[in-house]
């Protein structure tokens, strides 16, 4: 893998970059390159191909257009893209009927109910992301199992940016994590009004800028595959709909999702979601003699 490209545009730079990670890779009996991937599929990754015109969200990487023909002028190809889905809330009254019917029959049929996520007990409340999420995206392609260190720098990166109203946990009557959803108020709409200055009072303007955030990304949705026919998901996508009904944000964008996980891009379309931003990771393959 690479990661954290960054170039002039100089076609020679970018060369040196990449030919450096190569013969990094090479040294160690590698026979292919993929990325970007800052650094795995846990984190930001791929290169920003479509969408440019919008401003990236909170934990969202955005790259120059001209990175494009960088790294295909280097020959690297095209891997897996990546889609980021918008949802209006102005189009709620759109959505596909059958997410209300499979959201109001979870408790009655299943004995799972929904609850919000609390700050106080954080880490506890992140392993029980951490066991969904090692579960429901395990067969994905590119997935790599959350580690407990990794567990540890979750907790401790989200704790200032944490919502509870929009972050929910679905389960079982006995306890049990069926599946989870963390969406997060975009904070680079304050970030961005601070231009870069938190001293010395920046950080009272930043309490108060919070208030005005209207827009949510949606980190990560995910139900674990026993749970996976009852309705947790369509529960879940409802969730954030009301949140954000509840706290006037009248948009909200997904988290990366793959071109080829057909269910999840199909509940977007049920959603009346629209593709806005395109991801794509990139490989090179090469030869180890």
């Amino acid at each position: 893998m690479f990661g954290f490209f960054e170039s002039e545009r100089d076609p020679e730079v970018a060369g040196a970059l990449l030919d450096a990670a190569e013969s990094w890779l090479r040294e160690r009996q590698r026979d292919r390159m993929v990325g970007p991937l800052d650094f795995s599929t846990n984190h930001e990754c791929g290169l920003l191909v479509e969408g440019h015109e919008f401003k990236p969200q909170i934990l969202e990487n955005w790259h120059h257009p001209y990175y494009r023909e960088l790294l295909e002028g280097h020959g690297m190809t095209k891997s897996m893209d990546l889609y980021k889905w918008e949802i209006m809330e102005a189009a709620r009254a759109n959505r596909f009927p059958v997410i209300d019917d499979l959201a109001d029959s979870l408790e009655p049929e299943h004995g799972i109910r929904l609850r919000r996520m609390r700050k106080r007990n954080l880490r506890a409340e992140v392993r029980g992301f951490m066991e969904v999420y090692n579960e429901a995206w395990s067969t994905n392609w590119g997935f790599v199992p959350l580690t407990d260190a990794e567990l540890d720098h979750l907790a401790k990166e989200l704790k200032p940016v944490l919502d509870e109203d929009f972050a929910c946990v679905a389960e079982t009557s006995d306890g049990e994590v069926a599946g989870v959803s963390l969406s997060l108020p975009d904070f680079n709409q304050v970030l961005a009004r601070l231009n870069g200055r938190l001293l010395p009072l920046g950080w009272l303007r930043a309490l108060r800028e919070q208030r005005r955030i209207n827009e949510i990304r949606v980190f990560a949705l995910g139900v674990k595959p026993a749970y996976q026919h009852t309705g947790v998901a369509a529960a879940l996508y409802r969730d954030v709909w009301d949140a954000c009904g509840r706290r006037s944000m009248w948009r909200a964008e997904t988290g990366w999702i793959l071109e080829t996980n057909e269910a999840m891009n199909r509940a977007m379309e049920a959603l009346t979601g629209q593709i806005i931003k395109r991801y794509r990771i990139y490989e090179r393959l090469f030869d180890t003699d």
